[in-house]
């Protein structure tokens, strides 16, 4: 089962564990809900979407409202570094939360503590924690977009507002970025860089390049590369590898892209509803290739 960890924005919705469903273009959790239109809840709409193909029960959230400005990121770490994590949890996605490296490094202690280790992913501002702690390669998976993978790239960088321009300038280089992620061991066991093209590496280097379809409306609507960790973190969750789980999830957010047919006014629901859609075409193909069915 999938556990989210993350925020929504409005200060006003409680500190809340519980299992996840999906009404119409909000995320419900316990009668508290939240739109889907970014962030996390556009994670755990994907999430759910993608359970529902794959016959699993709903994703377990641990969820605070936060605007910005912290606070709520401090009680919800403060409550997981607490509280274990229950229930049959394989996988967990840290998404939006302020970042805090004493905070991250309780959390985390916590985690190292369950009887069965899960899969960590971490994308957003958790990433960000996990990177300035020193402690990224305690992760199997991170999810960074181009920009966020200089500031792993660069080892000194105390904080993503700090990123050295020379290395910001190198943004259509990811692979050179990736390369220097892990040489300063501030990269998770395996990258899902999410841009055009999306990169699939681990400290080898680029293992996968995923380039198509290609929907250049896409880059307007927020929300797409929640949707696209919201993949991979419940595709992992099924127990399928991390690196397979990966390739397949970027290749499931662009074809759900496509098969919105998006305009700038698209939202990010509007493709969320092609993700089974999608997910299905992209496990038979899987499955042609395996041998595993005949046409």
């Amino acid at each position: 089962m999938l556990a989210v960890v993350g925020t929504v924005p409005d200060q006003d919705f409680p500190l809340i564990t519980g299992k996840v469903v999906l009404q119409d273009d909000f995320i419900s959790i316990q009668g508290n809900c939240a739109p889907v239109n970014r962030g996390t809840p556009a994670l755990l709409a994907a999430a759910i979407k993608v359970g529902e193909v794959m016959g699993q029960p709903p994703s377990v959230g641990y969820l605070v409202g936060d605007i910005g400005l912290g606070d709520g990121s401090r009680r919800l770490y403060a409550h997981l570094s607490e509280n274990a994590v229950e229930g049959d949890i394989n996988a967990i996605a840290f998404h939006y939360l302020q970042p805090d490296v004493d905070w991250h490094n309780r959390v985390l202690f916590a985690v190292e503590e369950m009887a069965h280790r899960p899969v960590l992913i971490a994308d957003a501002g958790f990433m960000y924690a996990a990177k300035m702690s020193g402690q990224a390669s305690e992760y199997d998976l991170f999810t960074p977009d181009v920009g966020e993978l200089a500031f792993l790239a660069d080892e000194e960088a105390p904080h993503p507002f700090y990123t050295r321009g020379f290395i910001l300038h190198e943004e259509m280089r990811a692979p050179a970025l990736i390369e220097r992620a892990y040489q300063h061991e501030n990269a998770a066991a395996c990258l899902l860089v999410k841009g055009q093209p999306d990169y699939v590496a681990d400290r080898q280097g680029v293992h996968t390049t995923i380039d198509l379809p290609v929907e250049e409306a896409m880059e307007a609507i927020g929300g797409t590369g929640d949707t696209v960790t919201g993949i991979v973190a419940a595709l992992i969750s099924t127990g399928i590898e991390v690196r397979e789980a990966a390739i397949l999830a970027a290749r499931v957010n662009r074809l759900a892209g496509h098969y919105a047919r998006p305009t700038p006014a698209t939202q990010v629901m509007d493709i969320v509803e092609q993700i089974p859609a999608a997910l299905a075409r992209v496990l038979d193909e899987k499955a042609i290739m395996s041998g595993h069915c005949h046409v």
